[in-house]
């Protein structure tokens, strides 16, 4: 891999910034690999290339570059954890994806503090799916909300309709577990406006999750509104 090649030149006791660059681009590189691929290795080598990358990308040096590290670091971390049956990694992507947040902040970069936002949502709302509380899946809803206020439907409706979609998919998660059946409607209207929105715009593989997720919403609604 390129990068590796460049690494062997570009190193830290060289050009640290540099070197650290080059982490996060070969980081990035291996975590759209492991996207891709049915194992964990290599986005535990993504991980590994993230966590050395903030080694010289620090806070007091280049806040926003390592925000955006964080930010990344905790998409992989997610993804291994969702394909592991344990929340350990689950757990390091919600920490670090509120480390951004420290940095990407609302009133200084609102487009990616709304991304991280709706990135720590979906952790949380997966850690919710494995634990039989609902305060998880509370906080992945409340992390939705803050992202819908920068993903406004006339600036990134396609963001907004994930956003929508995705705190609704939540809320459908906590109605069923309290037995909340105007939880359940508010959750069926806004996934509906999310699959309507991905039809109409012609966004195929979302707009069959949010089928399947409307379909869910509407069984619980009727099973709730009955009692």
């Amino acid at each position: 891999m390129a990068y590796r090649a460049a690494l062997e030149e570009r190193t830290r006791e060289r050009v640290p910034l540099q070197w650290a660059m080059t982490q996060m681009n070969l980081g990035a590189a291996l975590q759209t690999l492991g996207s891709r691929e049915s194992g964990t290795a290599r986005l535990e080598e993504a991980v590994l290339a993230y966590r050395a990358a903030l080694k010289e990308r620090t806070r007091e040096r280049v806040p926003l570059d390592w925000a955006t590290t964080q930010n990344n670091l905790g998409a992989a971390l997610q993804t291994l954890g969702s394909r592991e049956s344990g929340t350990a990694r689950l757990e390091e992507a919600v920490l670090a994806y509120r480390a951004a947040l420290e940095e990407n902040t609302q009133e200084r970069v609102p487009l990616d503090w709304a991304m991280t936002q709706s990135n720590l949502g979906a952790a949380l709302q997966t850690l919710g799916s494995r634990e039989s509380g609902t305060a998880r899946l509370e906080e992945a809803v409340l992390a939705y909300r803050a992202a819908l206020e920068e993903n406004t439907q006339e600036r990134v409706p396609l963001d907004w309709a994930m956003s929508l979609g995705n705190q609704g998919v939540a809320m459908k998660s906590i109605a069923e577990r309290t037995n909340d059946a105007a939880l359940a409607k508010k959750a069926f209207e806004q996934i509906s406006t999310a699959y309507e929105t991905m039809r109409s715009g012609g966004y195929g593989p979302f707009a069959d999750y949010y089928q399947e997720q409307l379909s869910k919403a509407c069984s619980l609604l009727a099973q709730l509104s009955a009692r």
